[in-house]
């Protein structure tokens, strides 16, 4: 491994170890200061569920929560929502795209339904501003925790 990219990876532990022993809080009872620039972690009943990255956390955490976020910006909800519905294959035909699917009845209040579970969900979350060790960090978080919902599919 090149030692440039070693060194990288080994920094990335403290920051997950970090993550993981924060007290726990959710969107709606968020205690302010926030960093802006960070990982964050979506968990519920013990288990973790997503981990994202974002330079705007208030801004990303309204985005996976409030009833008027759209389908390409609360993705952990649409996935949720995909879930609940049993609609799981992802279709890039107009009439199974994403946009189509909000526009079903019962696709659509899934959806709303899991924002609002979104914002009850334990959520962790710890700084990082470089976003090359922001991007790894996701990854690493990903994997150890073994996030269902994470995806790092290519579309």
């Amino acid at each position: 491994m090149h030692e440039a990219f070693r060194l990288y990876v080994e920094s990335l532990h403290g920051s997950f170890e970090r993550l993981v022993s924060m007290e726990p809080m959710s969107i709606e009872n968020l205690r302010l200061p926030i960093p802006s620039a960070c990982i964050y972690l979506f968990s519920e009943n013990g288990r973790h569920l997503y981990a994202g990255r974002t330079r705007h956390l208030r801004n990303r955490l309204r985005q996976h929560s409030i009833p008027a976020a759209q389908q390409n910006q609360a993705v952990f909800a649409f996935r949720l929502a995909r879930e609940i519905t049993g609609k799981l294959v992802a279709s890039y035909t107009a009439e199974g795209s994403r946009a189509a699917l909000v526009e079903l009845p019962e696709f659509a209040a899934a959806f709303t339904a899991a924002k609002q579970r979104i914002r009850k969900m334990n959520l962790r979350y710890v700084e990082e501003t470089d976003p090359l060790r922001q991007a790894l960090l996701e990854i690493y978080v990903s994997v150890v925790l073994q996030t269902p919902y994470n995806d790092f599919n290519t579309h």
